[in-house]
This record gives structure tokens, sequence and C-alpha cells, in this order.
């Protein structure tokens, strides 16, 4: 199982040291790594952070766009030409960036392409321009997976791809071999969508590129340890993901604002091989026939199942 998680979180933890941080998760057992670009990289050429990584027994999986200060108003679907045109630019480079550091994985979270008022965008207009912002970013790069982080609010009011089916649209679009996804589990749930659905219909295409795994309430990005709150729909999710062969990075986008990261990093670990050994010893086609049955009640029954699997 490829594990990754924050580094953010474990920044403030340790003294903003990134190196400190690679030691940490080497201790925790991590192998993987998602850098946010610039922010992580500045000041730091791709090749040394390979070294870096490295020297940490750990590898990149990719790097995940931040946009901040001339973005706010957008990023590729800003309005002003020479805004959208810089958000491409550093799309590009974090492409660039990532191919050098020895990753795959190009993540790309629009989270200020959107609106906050009726009558604010040319929905079309955004749309057009999004679209084709991607189509250059996926032929620049077309070693590299490009992938669409979707959410549905936050901080803009209303998030321009903001659903499985808004992303799913746009790939249609888009029609490049090495785009999709990114399911964020959070994301999902403040969406109202069943995150297993979209790991299923992505994961059945081969568009599921990456997953950032957390947990909530629905109404906010909480980012809390996984299985904390909705334990039997992570479950799911996870089937999902098993069943489709997901094999890139379980990236853990929990924020331990109180706990210590590390230690908030160990539970989510344990939690996730728990539940997968569950998946394992009810087992894939078991859990099958019960969904082939299209009933309620065996449904309730699985559930029993996958706690009485805890006690083997």
């Amino acid at each position: 199982m490829k594990l990754a998680t924050r580094i953010n979180s474990f920044l403030s933890t340790y003294d903003n040291d990134l190196n400190t941080v690679f030691e940490a998760f080497n201790k925790l057992g991590l192998g993987y790594v998602d850098l946010n670009y610039p922010e992580h990289v500045e000041g730091i050429d791709a090749f040394h952070m390979k070294e870096q990584l490295a020297k940490n027994n750990l590898k990149l999986n990719g790097v995940a766009l931040r946009f901040r200060n001339e973005f706010i108003n957008g990023e590729l679907g800003n309005a002003d030409s020479s805004i959208a045109e810089s958000a491409l630019r550093l799309c590009k480079a974090a492409a660039d960036y990532c191919r050098d550091a020895g990753g795959n994985v190009v993540t790309i979270w629009l989270g200020f392409d959107g609106f906050d008022y009726s009558f604010q965008i040319n929905y079309q207009k955004v749309w057009n321009q999004i679209r084709d912002a991607f189509i250059e970013i996926a032929d620049y790069a077309p070693g590299l997976q490009i992938s669409i982080e979707y959410k549905p609010f936050q901080p803009r009011a209303y998030a321009f791809i903001d659903s499985m089916g808004v992303a799913g649209m746009l790939l249609n679009e888009i029609n490049r071999k090495n785009v999709g996804v990114t399911l964020d589990y959070c994301h999902m749930l403040m969406k109202h969508e069943n995150p297993a659905f979209a790991a299923d219909i992505f994961g059945n295409q081969g568009k599921l590129y990456g997953v950032h795994l957390n947990d909530g309430y629905g109404l906010n990005d909480d980012g809390l340890m996984i299985g904390s709150a909705t334990p039997i729909k992570t479950l799911e999710f996870l089937y999902y993901m098993k069943k489709n062969n997901y094999d890139g990075a379980i990236y853990f986008d929990t924020f331990p604002i109180i706990e210590h990261a590390s230690k908030e990093c160990e539970q989510n670990m344990k939690m996730i091989k728990l539940l997968a050994e569950i998946i394992d010893t009810v087992g894939l086609d078991h859990i099958q026939t019960i969904i082939d049955k299209n009933d309620a009640i065996e449904a309730n029954q699985l559930m029993i199942d996958f706690w009485s699997a805890t006690s083997k």
C-alpha cells in the first residue's frame, strides 16, 4: 500500500524544517510524498529534492498546485487573460519539477475558479478556457498523469469544478489519456456524494489518479482522522478502490491542528490497515454477492459481518 501524508501539518510540528519532516515520514514507515507547488519547493531544485527524499527512503508521488495572491479571482478560468496565462505557466512549471524530481502525478485543484454571486461570470467562457488549458497541460506533459481535484465550495461560494459529474463532463471534453481525477473524501461528503460511487465510476474507467483520504461531517472540509465519522462509507470507498485495482498513493489529507502530527498519522495508518484487513477477511467475492442482491437487509448484515471480522 502506497501511503503519503500532508507536509504542512508536519512543518508546524517540526519547526518548518522539510528534511526533519522527511525523517519523521521515514520513521513512520511512509513511502511517498506529495509536494505543494511552489510553496514546498522554493529554493530546492528538483534533483536535490529527489536526493533528499531518497536519503529518507521516500519517493515523490507528485506535486499539487497551490495558487495564491494574484489568483484569488480565478486561476485557469480567470477573466484576466494575463492571470490565466500565469496560472497555466505555473502548471507547466509544476509538471517540469514533478518529472525531474521523479514524480508521476500533477494534481490541480482550482480553488479560486468559481463564483460568489449570480451574474458574476460567463459560465461557457470559463468552461472553454479551463478545458483548453487542461488540454494544453496534458499535451505539454504526456508522460505524467494530470489529475483534476474537485471540491464543491471553499474558498469560493461555488467552485466551478464542483462534483464528480462536472469533473466527468470535463474529462470527456478534454479527451486526453493522461487526464484523470483525484478524489478527496471530505470534498465528496461536502457535495453529498457517496464517495464509493465516484471511486467505482472513475476507477473502472482507469481515470482515478489520486486519493485524498480523511473524514468529516459533510458541511465543511473537516479533515478528520480516517474512519472516525463515516467508517462504513470509508469501507465501501476502499472496497471499490481495491476492486478496480487502484495502485496510486493514498494521501492522508487530515488536519492535526491540536493533535501531534506523527501520532495522528500513526492512527490513520492503523485505521486504513485495519479496514483493508476487514475487506480481505470478508472477501471481495462475498461483498460482491451481497451488492448483487440489491437487498437492504443483506447490506445491513454485511456491516455486521465487517465488525465481526475484527474479532477473528
